[in-house]
């Protein structure tokens, strides 16, 4: 794992070595005692699992983790509960959904995130980027990071309306729709306006705005409303030149790559559904990216098809100085431990330039 070489990527230099972004992995807990010879499990402290998941991560070579400060409980105070699957070991993050924040469409159209959340302190919040940002390096994990929003503009709306109501409103009425999420865009300002006056150099900016298969809404609504609102966003981080953004979204956002860039994002992390190779071939100087392993190879096998997997992927990125290896839709825990060890071997044979 290296600082350097994560930093090497995103500033275009082309290191010597592909660097790497897992996620989950170091969670595990199989796989980790496997490698590190711990005995961790759910049950464990969080202590025991920090320095069991700390270590592995050295092991294998992580050199960039992603994450955000902004999550949904910054918006609570008005929030559908969707519920949330098992996906950790032992189960412990199941939720059961809860009741929808609104059960009226029209009252949904009139939501105005300034009267539910309010106005937030300028120097609260770029103090508090600025230590989510420091307490990670004081982690002593030799490795890229960063701090941001994940509920940025679509993502926020999912959450506060949830899925069926936010359908509803665009139905009916999508202009009204793309004016709740002009709104939502002018309080979430506030962040952004924070992160550019901090002094973390890597923006987390996270938004899901598609599906698997592509985008939820008409294109046209994207361009009128997602877009230019994501470039609002930006204006005082790109203004101040001293930052990088990456902007993350799940499923297929294939279609509005060039959108993205337009909006002035450095970096883009996409899952294998979206397209590397267009990324690579039109912005593989400019920008650096990330991905775009596919997790379900690796839970279903055989050996061939990990390692025709990872080959892929290397073809792809490797000729080009961003690219950062990863299997961006996680590794849980229910992957077989065979094939994720087999896996890092593909990955340390193929990751020298």
């Amino acid at each position: 794992m290296s600082y350097e070489i994560g930093w090497a990527a995103i500033n275009l230099e082309m290191p010597g070595r592909v660097p790497r972004a897992e996620f989950d992995a170091e969670r595990h807990w199989e796989l980790v005692n496997r490698v590190m010879g711990t005995s961790v499990t759910p049950e464990s402290s969080p202590a025991e699992k920090w320095e069991a998941g700390r270590a592995f991560m050295k092991a294998w070579n992580y050199d960039l983790r992603v994450g955000a400060l902004i999550h949904a409980d910054e918006i609570s105070a008005c929030r559908t509960q969707m519920g949330h699957a098992v996906y950790e070991a032992g189960g412990g993050d199941m939720v059961q959904p809860g009741p929808p924040a609104f059960t009226d469409p029209e009252e949904a159209l009139r939501f105005d995130p300034w009267e539910m959340f309010g106005e937030k302190d300028r120097a609260e919040l770029v103090r508090r980027f600025e230590q989510h940002y420091r307490e990670q390096i004081e982690q002593g994990v030799d490795t890229v990071v960063m701090t941001g929003t994940y509920v940025t503009l679509l993502t926020g709306l999912i959450y506060i309306f949830g899925w069926e109501m936010l359908l509803t409103m665009a139905g009916l009425d999508p202009k009204r729709t793309g004016e709740v999420l002009n709104r939502y865009r002018t309080w979430m300002q506030q962040y952004y306006d924070a992160l550019a006056e901090s002094n973390v150099p890597l923006i987390y900016s996270h938004d899901d705005i598609v599906w698997t298969q592509g985008p939820v809404f008409h294109p046209d609504w994207y361009r009128k409303y997602i877009f230019p609102n994501l470039r609002r966003l930006y204006e005082p981080i790109l203004a101040r030149g001293k930052q990088k953004i990456l902007f993350l979204s799940d499923g297929n956002y294939t279609q509005f790559i060039d959108d993205i860039a337009a909006c002035g994002v450095h970096g883009f992390f996409m899952e294998p559904l979206t397209d590397m190779a267009y990324v690579a071939g039109k912005y593989g100087r400019t920008h650096f990216f990330i991905g775009n392993a596919d997790t379900h190879v690796l839970l279903s096998g055989p050996r061939s098809a990990i390692r025709a997997e990872v080959e892929r992927c290397m073809a792809v990125g490797k000729r080009c100085p961003g690219f950062i290896f990863g299997v961006t839709n996680m590794i849980p825990c229910n992957t077989p431990v065979e094939n994720a060890l087999y896996y890092n071997e593909c990955y340390k044979e193929l990751c020298r330039r």
